[in-house]
């Protein structure tokens, strides 16, 4: 199989759609790459040509970005790149280059999340839709296994979501521009 893997680090410029094909689900997003360049006769650094990305994440991938990502954050992605081609409406050949998502995150570089394992779904139980409750994002403190408590039996619902290390709501910032 020759296929070209790709990781790129770039900026979600829309809110992920998720939609439905056959029985699977598939979140699309578009993110925007701008590579930094040393111009060595002004030793500055210059931004290059900004580089541009549709990604599709499928299943349960697709599902967790759908929930997580919002327009501005920065992100790591990486998966399957290809490319098309076709003729736009004033007769010009556009050449676009999609990624099929194989590992979707937060760029921690960047900024700070919070990480919520899903837990398996039980028959005709489905796992809530948010976090139920946010906390300040200080870390618990740590306990010694003489003072931690017993551990409590959580239902597959309760451990669906981590909350213990919640961050504020997530905001967009002001300069995540549009595509």
């Amino acid at each position: 199989m020759n296929e070209s893997y790709i990781t790129v680090h770039g900026y979600v410029v829309a809110a992920p759609v998720i939609r439905k094909v056959g029985e699977h689900d598939v979140a699309n997003f578009r993110i925007g790459v701008t590579p930094r360049k040393l111009e060595r006769s002004s030793g500055e650094w210059r931004d290059a040509e900004t580089q541009w990305y549709a990604v599709s994440a499928w299943r349960s991938l697709g599902t967790n970005v759908a929930r997580s990502l919002r327009k501005g954050d920065p992100v790591i992605v990486q998966g399957r790149l290809s490319a098309r081609t076709w003729v736009n409406a004033q007769h010009a050949e556009v050449v676009a280059h999609d990624i099929e998502a194989t590992l979707v995150g937060h760029d921690l570089r960047r900024g700070v999340t919070t990480f919520a394992k899903m837990a398996p779904e039980a028959p005709g139980e489905a796992l809530p839709a948010e976090p139920a409750q946010e906390q300040s994002a200080e870390m618990p403190p740590q306990t010694s296994p003489e003072t931690s408590p017993e551990p409590v039996a959580q239902s597959p619902r309760q451990a669906a979501v981590r909350s213990d290390w919640s961050l504020p709501p997530h905001e967009s910032p002001d300069w995540a521009g549009a595509a």
